[in-house]
């Protein structure tokens, strides 16, 4: 007899955005039908050059990548100025959160690492695979109200630490670190990881990114992702940016292919799409703009002034109780903050989208708290 397969529950909340089995369970609609306002991903893609590298590879599906992904580093070194041997592709930015974790456990006497909270949940994960211990670095919520998202002086803690993981701009709060104000911490830590995976979304006059910095600071890393920001998430695609015994260190300890053909091939045509680089830089700005002033406009929602693509929304009325609502009334999903426990129900965050989503986004919002 063969069992029949359980349907998808609606009452395991997801950690991450973008779970779109567990939102149409819960708006008792087809995943297709929803508008994804959980993940921070870019609606002006894939380009549409990577969709035609993509079925020009098809063939290459018969045979094994290079393990060395020699196009592939070459590609990435040439988009950031960089030495090939200076670049490690991975299965997405996860994978080598994984490696930097292993860096920051095998490392000298361990008084742990300093991760800036509210955090993305998978440093957590990551670290507590390796056991280091995590020294929580509160930010002051407080301060990003300001009307501008560009953060010149952060408190840094004194005390002293092996390890310090910190994302540029940050997740969830969308404020972006300058290069100066994070300068101080490559003379203060042994092994410095700066996850710049919502970097591409900042025009590249207002980029504050320590690639620049690597060649002076071998305790440097850089993470960076193309999922994000050319529309890719299935793909699984992302590097690291750092010194080549580092990097080398990293290759030793996973497993051999670990990006596949396609991701490889698909990564190449975006970093050399510039018509489509320019056009996210275009839309974005505008569009951010508007729907922070479409959130501010709805009683009771408060919304961060963000670098990145996506805003954080403090909200007096309880974000799990908003996210049911949208989503049975309009189909739209957004991503409650449960998982980050500084925030809790007091907040929410959406991606920005296109003008007409957003429209709709708000509506569904701005009934959902005259209920």
């Amino acid at each position: 007899m063969t069992p029949t397969p359980s349907a998808p529950t609606a009452s395991i909340r997801p950690v991450h955005g973008g779970n779109l089995v567990w939102a149409a369970a819960v708006a008792n609609c087809s995943p297709d039908s929803l508008v994804d306002f959980s993940a921070s991903i870019n609606p002006l893609g894939p380009p549409e050059s990577v969709a035609l590298a993509l079925a020009e590879a098809l063939g290459q599906l018969r045979h094994y990548p290079d393990p060395d992904y020699s196009a592939l580093r070459q590609a990435l070194a040439d988009y950031h100025r960089v030495p090939a041997d200076w670049v490690l592709p991975g299965n997405g930015a996860a994978e080598l959160l994984t490696w930097a974790a292993r860096d920051l456990a095998e490392g000298p006497a361990p008084v742990g690492c300093h991760l800036l909270t509210p955090a993305f949940g998978d440093y957590g994960r990551a670290l507590e695979s390796f056991g280091v211990p995590v020294n929580p670095w509160p930010l002051s919520l407080g301060k990003v109200t300001e009307d501008c998202p560009l953060q010149t002086a952060i408190p840094w803690p004194e005390a002293e630490v092996a390890g310090i993981l910190i994302n540029n701009p940050h997740n969830p709060t969308g404020r972006l670190w300058s290069v100066d104000s994070l300068k101080p911490l490559l003379d203060r830590a042994d092994t410095v990881i700066v996850d710049e995976a919502f970097m591409d979304f900042v025009p590249p006059n207002q980029q504050q990114s320590l690639i620049g910095e690597l060649d002076r600071y071998p305790n440097l890393v850089v993470l960076r992702s193309l999922t994000k920001f050319y529309t890719l998430p299935g793909l699984r695609i992302g590097y690291a940016l750092g010194h080549p015994d580092r990097l080398h260190r990293w290759q030793h300890w996973r497993d051999p292919w670990p990006v596949n053909t396609l991701a490889a091939v698909a990564a190449i045509a975006a970093v050399q799409d510039k018509a489509f680089q320019t056009r996210t830089w275009d839309w974005l700005p505008p569009a951010r703009t508007g729907l922070f002033e479409g959130l501010r406009a709805i009683p009771g929602l408060k919304p961060l002034v963000g670098a990145a693509n996506y805003l954080l929304v403090r909200t007096t009325h309880p974000a799990p109780a908003l996210q049911e609502a949208v989503l049975r009334s309009h189909q739209v999903l957004i991503r409650d903050c449960l998982s980050f426990p500084e925030l809790g129900a007091d907040y929410f965050r959406v991606a920005v989208r296109t003008a007409a989503e957003n429209e709709r986004l708000l509506t569904a919002l701005g009934q959902a708290v005259a209920v």
